[in-house]
C-alpha cells in the first residue's frame, strides 16, 4: 500500500511572515480578497495587522466575521452567500480553526456548487475542483488548520460535529507569523498548545502512521514539551517555537488521521460548545492510558520526546506510564482542568458516546473501541 503526503504549495514562517500576503495575491493576479475572521480578532485589532497591509497596497477586500468558535452549517451558508455577493476571487483566512474551517467549507462550495448542502461534505466528499485560492493565517498555535486537509462543522440541529476530509480544501499558502499570536490570553495559549500536542500524539499512534509522519509527530512533541510552558507565560521565543510546532504536527496528522480523543472532543464541542483545545487536553492523558496496550514501543519514544529521563532503562509498562504522566503534568502546569465534572452531564453520556463512535476520527484509533468503552472513558473523568 502506498502512503500519501499533502502539504501547502508554499508556507512562510517566522516574524514578519505576513509581509508575503500581498505579493502572493498580486503576483498570482487576484483582484479582491474575501477575508474570513472572527469577531474577537476584529475587536482586538488582530485582523487589522493583515488588512492594513491590504489597505497600504490598495488591494480590495471584504470582511466576513459571522463565525462562531465552533462554526456551524449556517455560518458556512452565510459565508457562501457573502462571498458570492462580494465579487472576491480569493480568500484570506485569519484566525484559529473556526475561521479557517469556515473558509475551507466556503471555498469548497463556491468551486463545487453541487455540495451546497453543507452536510454532503461530511467524510470524504467526492469534490472535483480545488477550493477558491486561499491564504491561511493562523492566530493560535494549535489547530494547524492552515496545513491540513480537514475541517470540522457543527450541526446545531443534530447536536453533532462532522469532519470533512478533502485534499481539495488545503490552503495553497500558509503564513505562520508568531506576531499574529502575540495577543492570545494564557488560557487560549494553553488550550491550543495542548490541542497541538494531541494532534502530535494521536497522529503518532494512529493506525495509519508511517515513518515520515512519525518524524513530524515526534519533533512536534519535543518542541511542544520544551516550549508550551514558556509560551503560556508570555515568552516570545516560546510562542515562536509553538507556532512552528503546531504546524509540524499538522504536516503529520493531516495525512494519517487521529483517534478517539478527537472523536470525544468533537461530541463535547457539539453538545456543550466546549472549546476544542480544552476538551482534547482534558481527555488526552486518560485516553492515552486506554490506548497504551495497542501502541507497541511508541510510548517510550513519546516519553523521550517529552523530556523524561531514564526512559531506556524502563520496562515497557513503566515507559508507557511515564509518557502518560508527562502529558498529564504538562496539562496541569499550564492550567488545564483535570476532569469533565464542570462540563458533562450523566444523562448525556450515551448520546455523547454514540456521536463519538460515529465520528470520522474513531477508526484511526490504535485500539478498537465501542460505544460502551467510550462511555466508560467519559464517566472516568466525572
Amino acid at each position: 500500500m502506498s502512503n500519501r503526503i499533502v502539504l501547502n504549495t508554499i508556507s512562510y514562517h517566522g516574524k514578519g511572515a505576513i509581509e508575503n500576503i500581498v505579493p502572493e495575491l498580486t503576483g498570482r493576479g487576484y483582484k479582491k480578497a474575501f477575508v474570513c475572521s472572527d469577531p474577537d480578532l476584529l475587536k482586538f485589532g488582530v485582523t487589522e495587522k493583515v488588512t492594513k497591509l491590504l489597505d497600504a497596497a490598495g488591494f480590495p477586500y471584504q470582511i466576513y466575521s459571522e463565525i462562531k468558535p465552533n462554526p456551524t452549517i449556517e455560518n458556512v451558508k452565510d459565508g457562501v452567500a457573502a462571498f458570492q455577493a462580494s465579487g472576491a476571487d480569493c480568500i484570506v483566512a485569519i484566525g484559529g480553526g473556526s475561521s479557517m474551517d469556515t473558509a475551507k467549507a466556503v471555498g469548497i462550495i463556491i468551486n463545487n456548487p453541487e455540495f451546497a448542502d453543507v452536510r454532503s461534505l461530511e467524510g470524504t466528499a467526492a469534490t472535483k475542483n480545488h477550493a477558491v485560492f486561499t491564504i491561511a493565517v493562523p492566530t493560535t498555535a494549535g489547530t494547524a488548520a492552515e496545513v491540513t486537509i480537514n475541517y470540522v462543522i457543527t450541526d446545531v440541529e443534530k447536536k453533532r460535529k462532522f469532519v470533512c476530509v478533502d485534499t481539495h480544501d488545503i490552503p495553497e499558502v500558509a503564513v505562520v507569523d508568531p506576531d499574529m499570536m502575540a495577543t492570545m490570553p494564557k488560557g487560549l495559549t494553553a488550550a491550543t498548545g495542548m490541542d497541538a500536542l494531541t494532534h502530535a500524539i494521536e497522529g503518532y499512534i494512529t493506525k495509519g502512521a508511517w515513518e515520515m509522519t512519525d518524524m513530524f509527530h515526534l519533533k512536534a512533541i519535543e518542541l511542544i514539551a520544551q516550549s508550551l510552558r514558556a509560551s503560556v507565560a508570555g515568552d516570545p521565543q516560546g510562542r515562536e517555537t509553538m507556532a512552528l510546532a503546531q504546524y509540524v504536527a499538522g504536516m503529520g496528522f493531516s495525512n494519517v488521521g487521529l483517534g478517539i480523543v478527537h472523536s470525544m472532543a468533537h461530541s463535547l464541542g457539539a453538545v456543550y460548545d466546549t472549546p476544542h483545545g480544552v476538551a482534547n487536553a482534558i481527555l488526552l492523558p486518560t485516553v492515552m492510558e486506554y490506548n497504551a496496550p495497542c501502541t507497541g514501543e511508541k510510548y517510550r519514544q513519546i516519553a523521550k520526546a517529552m523530556g523524561v529521563d531514564g526512559v531506556d532503562a524502563m520496562t515497557l509498562e513503566e515507559a508507557r506510564k511515564a509518557a502518560c504522566d508527562a502529558v498529564r503534568q504538562l496539562g496541569q502546569d499550564v492550567g488545564i482542568p483535570a476532569d469533565l465534572k464542570e462540563i458533562v452531564k450523566e444523562e448525556d453520556i450515551q448520546f455523547l458516546s454514540e456521536s463519538a463512535y460515529a465520528d470520522a476520527c474513531r477508526p484511526g484509533n490504535p485500539r478498537d473501541t465501542s460505544v460502551e468503552e467510550i462511555a466508560a472513558l467519559y464517566r472516568s473523568l466525572l
